[in-house]
């Protein structure tokens, strides 16, 4: 089978996070994009879920905010309570 070389740009530390993991996997970053192209061209999907967490959205992460600073500003207070058994 004819090879054929592919290069794309990422992130420096995400290269270098990527790397470790395939490290500790025995596996290099060929071998992990390889098997994800395969598995890509096999179920003619990207094989895991892609969405986007709503935690992060903009509105969360500015309710979030408000929050804060009304714990910080003495507007609102936390309070301990007891933890409900299941």
């Amino acid at each position: 089978m004819a090879q054929t070389m592919i290069n794309f740009r990422m992130d420096e530390e995400l290269k270098k996070n990527m790397e470790e993991i395939c490290k500790d996997l025995g596996l290099s970053m060929t071998t992990a994009f390889t098997i994800f192209a395969k598995k890509m061209t096999r179920e003619k999907r990207i094989p895991f879920d892609v969405s986007v967490d709503s935690f992060y959205s903009e509105s969360n992460i500015t309710y979030l905010k408000k929050v804060i600073d009304d714990i910080e500003s003495g507007k609102s207070v936390l309070v301990e309570h007891e933890l409900i058994e299941d």
